[in-house]
């Protein structure tokens, strides 16, 4: 009997080996191998490498470096980083609820969160924090990730902080409970005339979808009868997200987006037919920085035809990350799949070897993109929306209509001062020295009228001058509207909020103008694209919308 079991188990363990390469591809015993060489490297180095090497350290650093070799979103984040890595995302953290900035090694409260356990504590937004836990923090030491790990921490615990405020010598020390600090995904919410209501999202994070419906209804309190939705800037966040908020608009069983991967099947997002704006005129802004979850709802709105795609072509991120999380607490987010437009497209841009992924903005700017929509070079496959209009797949979401950058009044001396962060610096610096008297000013028209009265580009100029940038009269000539529109409106968000910082932004915006010249002709639904007709056939079928487009075509060529 014991020979007999033995020869079983020996069959078993045959058969299963056979069975297992057979229809893994052997990729069982390549990982296997694989795993054990790699371990066996880390033995031999921790037992006969000629100095002490710190195993755990030496893991760390290739972790990211393995990945790195999958695509350009697979990422591996250390227990220490991954707590700020979901902040943004979660809807909360845990901290003292303050904006900072760091100038000349110190930390710098640029706004105190209402009601947050900072302004409670008796907190003043130009407060310099000085000392944290009774140690000296100030020098190069301080970074916005060491700022963050030491005011962050767990829910009702203290942190002593020494911090000197404008005028004063003196450290005062100020002992704040840490608290839950909410983070808002929409920024900005507000009537951009009489009838066209305006929403920023910053990202898509867990409570996107309820701040969307609380926004939604403060504009229905002012009778908004079409929305625009501005999505530049956003670099995406949870598929769900966006996904909720995609069904709001669309019709019952509409495809708003579906996955796809190796060890994953198709898996389909449709609208439920539930969404309480399904007929509302609306519009969906993007540029090159929208990505991920942004380019799930503009690739949603322009695939079913919903709405109109404004701005410039999108990022161009189509995989989907799965976190998976390590008993350290340490975790990695894999790619497992892609992810689809309803007419069947993936957008995500090349990542093969030799294609430079990371500057493929920089060859957008080089190819003229940003300023020509004849120069997008649409390298994917053609689809078609709901109503037969051609979209491409291969590299983020193409707009319906095109609006360059606007590039009138760049100067190398504007550049500069742009990129070396000059003009935050001044606009901290002026903010902090006449935050009294600005704050008195309630009204974002006001201020900018006010700070216009000051001379303020003058004044950054002669800033700029004793901090390295030699003065440039023609250049600063040339760029005077950008540098005033620059300093104004940081000093407006460190006065106010980002509501106040956009709706200043928007204003002039040529983006933000077509919008509105297109909810006023009646134009943000698609049409279905023109038959190919010859001569006066064309003028028979033209609608009036087709004329109205014509019209404004001509007085704007």
């Amino acid at each position: 009997m014991p020979l007999l079991m033995a020869v079983c188990v020996v069959v078993g363990i045959v058969i299963g080996t056979f069975y297992a390469n057979h229809f893994s591809g052997n990729r069982l015993n390549i990982i296997n191998s694989s795993g054990n060489k790699l371990n066996n490297l880390l033995h031999i180095i921790d037992d006969q490498y000629v100095d002490t090497v710190n195993i755990n350290e030496l893991v760390e650093k290739a972790m990211p470096q393995i990945l790195a070799e999958l695509d350009p979103h697979s990422v591996y984040i250390s227990a220490r980083d991954g707590e700020i890595a979901n902040d943004d995302l979660r809807g909360s953290f845990f901290g003292i609820g303050i904006e900072f900035t760091i100038r000349q090694d110190t930390i710098r409260v640029q706004n105190v969160i209402g009601n947050g356990p900072a302004e409670r504590a008796g907190m003043l937004a130009g407060d310099k924090i000085v000392e944290v836990d009774d140690s000296a923090f100030v020098g190069k030491k301080v970074t916005n990730e060491e700022a963050m790990h030491r005011l962050k921490g767990p829910k009702d615990t203290k942190v002593k902080l020494g911090v000197i405020r404008y005028g004063e010598k003196k450290i005062r020390h100020i002992t704040i409970t840490r608290g839950e600090i909410p983070t808002k995904s929409v920024t900005a919410c507000y009537m951009l005339d009489d009838e066209c209501g305006y929403i920023k999202i910053r990202n898509f994070g867990e409570n996107t979808y309820p701040e969307l419906l609380i926004a939604l209804a403060k504009l229905s309190q002012q009778s908004f009868s079409n929305l625009v939705i501005d999505l530049r800037g956003n670099t995406g966040g949870y598929l769900e997200s966006a996904v909720q908020i995609a069904n709001e608009f669309l019709s019952r069983g509409q495809l708003i987006v579906y996955t796809q991967g190796r060890a994953f099947p198709r898996q389909d997002y449709r609208a439920d037919g539930r969404g309480s704006y399904q007929r509302l005129p609306l519009v969906v802004l993007v540029d090159e920085s929208s990505a991920s979850a942004s380019e799930i709802l503009a690739g949603a709105i322009q695939d079913n035809d919903r709405g109109t795609i404004i701005g410039r072509r999108s990022f161009g991120k189509g995989l989907v990350q799965k976190p998976m999380e390590f008993s350290d607490h340490s975790m990695i987010r894999l790619t497992i799949a892609r992810y689809y437009t309803p007419s069947g497209r993936c957008i995500q841009k090349p990542y093969n070897n030799g294609n430079h992924y990371d500057d493929d903005w920089l060859t957008r700017y080089q190819h003229g993109e940003f300023f020509s929509k004849d120069s997008i070079k649409n390298t994917g496959p053609e689809y078609h929306t709901n109503n037969g209009r051609i979209v491409y797949g291969g590299g983020g979401i193409t707009p319906d209509i095109f609006i360059p950058e606007d590039t009138l009044g760049v100067t190398s001396y504007y550049k500069e001062a742009a990129m070396s962060g000059l003009i935050l610096q001044f606009a901290f610096t002026y903010t902090d020295d006449n935050r009294a008297k600005l704050g008195a000013i309630t009204n974002v028209k006001e201020m900018e009228t006010y700070l216009k009265r000051q001379n303020i580009v003058e004044q950054f100029v002669n800033f700029a001058d004793k901090n390295g940038l030699k003065r440039r009269n023609l250049m600063i000539q040339k760029s005077y509207k950008l540098l005033e529109r620059f300093v104004v409106s940081r000093i407006i968000y460190n006065i106010h909020n980002e509501q106040a910082w956009t709706e200043y932004l928007n204003q002039n915006d040529p983006v933000i103008d077509e919008t509105l010249r297109l909810f006023h002709s009646e134009g943000a639904f698609p049409q279905k694209p023109m038959p190919k007709t010859k001569g006066k056939q064309v003028a028979k079928i033209a609608d009036s919308r087709e004329i109205r487009l014509l019209s404004k075509m001509i007085a704007h060529a």
